[in-house]
């Protein structure tokens, strides 16, 4: 989910990152009940534009009585995507906001200068016997000047995404803009993000007008350039190439990318920050716990636990 569990992730800054084509094979980390896969950050590649983070959550499904509980826990820098092909989650932030997430629909949550949230199956889905779980959560690091904005939630249902269908192909914008349309969502820097469904031998391009892309293929292989992809792999390609992606069998993937950020961006538990003085204090005041009058502040409806920050 969108805690992250690895406290210090391996990342490339500065010229340590590629900017030529990169293949990313995603790492798998079992989360009590359920697989995530995290093709980013990789120690091959920080971001892909302003994406710094990408998980697939699943698939997975639970049985009655079960579910997944992510406690409240804090983040800065960001803004969380959440996008699901099966199941809900509940979401709860300090800012008031009770929403439950389906399949097509975007949750997408403006940390800034600091907001707490928790992630839980609802009591109505956990009564259910054999409920599934499969979706993509990905962070997207703030420029900047944005990184101390006031902390906001957006949620944008199925209908609301600008929606393209023809010769094969099927693609939903997520956000930012892509394919002449642009998603209903705010956001602070150039960036896309799209739900492409391919059926065998459609042919996909990848238009060049957007600095940073990439794609992750979340089901069945694509062939690009003369070279066979599959299932769970991430592409990155190198600015202004001509790319087009043909499915060679019915196939699912995630497109994204963007506008690159001013520098490498510091990362240490939830936090993302332009300089370590800003995950320093953020640090400090999770730490603190003054809930009523502090930095950060627990969700109303959800406020009986949360995460503490971890030692180191």
């Amino acid at each position: 989910m969108s805690w992250n569990p690895a406290l210090d992730p391996t990342c490339p800054t500065g010229d340590e990152v590629d900017q030529i084509e990169t293949l990313i094979v995603p790492r798998a980390r079992d989360l009590g009940g359920f697989e995530v896969r995290r093709a980013l950050p990789s120690p091959k590649r920080q971001m892909v534009g302003p994406f710094i983070f990408f998980d697939q959550v699943g698939p997975a499904e639970f049985v009655t009585g079960s579910g997944i509980d992510v406690r409240p826990h804090p983040h800065i820098g960001l803004a969380t995507v959440t996008y699901l092909y099966q199941g809900s989650i509940f979401h709860r932030d300090s800012l008031g906001t009770n929403k439950d997430i389906h399949p097509g629909a975007v949750n997408w949550m403006i940390a800034g200068k600091g907001i707490t949230h928790s992630e839980r199956t609802s009591d109505a889905v956990r009564a259910e016997a054999n409920s599934p779980l499969f979706g993509i959560q990905t962070w997207v690091a703030l420029p900047e000047d944005a990184e101390e904005t006031d902390a906001g939630f957006e949620h944008q249902p199925k209908e609301a995404l600008p929606y393209l269908e023809g010769e094969g192909k099927q693609v939903r914008l997520i956000l930012g803009s892509l394919y002449g349309e642009r998603a209903p969502a705010r956001t602070f820097s150039e960036m896309f993000y799209a739900d492409a469904v391919l059926e065998t031998g459609a042919r996909l391009p990848m238009t060049t007008e957007h600095e940073d892309r990439g794609l992750y293929i979340v089901s069945g292989k694509v062939e690009i350039a003369g070279q066979s992809f599959e299932t769970g792999q991430m592409m990155v390609f190198r600015p202004g190439d001509e790319i087009t992606i043909t499915a060679t069998e019915p196939s699912r993937l995630m497109l994204l990318g963007g506008e690159t950020l001013n520098g490498p961006r510091y990362i240490w538990w939830n936090f993302v920050a332009s300089s370590q003085e800003k995950i320093e204090a953020a640090k400090q005041a999770w730490r603190e716990g003054d809930w009523q009058n502090g930095r950060f502040h627990l969700p109303p409806d959800d406020n009986e636990e949360f995460i503490p920050a971890p030692e180191r």
